[in-house]
């Protein structure tokens, strides 16, 4: 009960600090990833922001072992660029860049009824989808290929 609280507690602070950061309004993200006309810097400071937040959270997380609530302490462990990384970087930033959310802002706009985040979140299920069923394809032709 209590993860679940702290759960229920993390994402509403995570919502309510993309609403007031304006990150939850596309046309204050599509302003800041216009370099090349009227240009809103202020996302840079939410984004430099978190990352002040983030570092000492991230230092102090490579030195346990458990979480702060007991479960195991997960963090990732690839070091290398890979063709798949930099694919879904180039397609999350291009969905970025057209629509002006990514998912969490999606979500959070979901609830103020915004009918562009509907399209979005219906969007992003799908390509979620189309990747889970890509994925179990080319996992199934490698298991085939190799009991060959």
């Amino acid at each position: 009960m209590v993860k679940l609280l702290f759960s229920l507690f993390s994402g509403l602070l995570f919502g309510l600090g993309l609403i007031v950061s304006g990150m939850s309004n596309p046309a204050k993200v599509l302003g800041f990833l216009d370099l090349a006309g009227a240009w809103d810097p202020s996302l840079a400071l939410v984004m430099g922001g978190a990352i002040v937040v983030a570092l000492p959270a991230f230092w102090l997380a490579r030195r346990r072992q458990r979480a702060i609530l007991g479960d195991a302490m997960q963090l990732p462990d690839k070091r290398q660029l890979d063709r798949r990384l930099v694919l879904g970087s180039l397609v999350f930033g291009v969905g970025w860049g057209i629509a002006g959310f990514c998912p969490g802002p999606a979500l959070v706009s979901l609830l103020a009824w915004q009918s562009k985040a509907w399209i979005f979140v219906a969007a992003m299920i799908a390509g979620m989808a189309l990747f889970a069923w890509l994925e179990s394809r080319q996992v199934r032709r490698k298991q085939s290929s190799a009991s060959r």
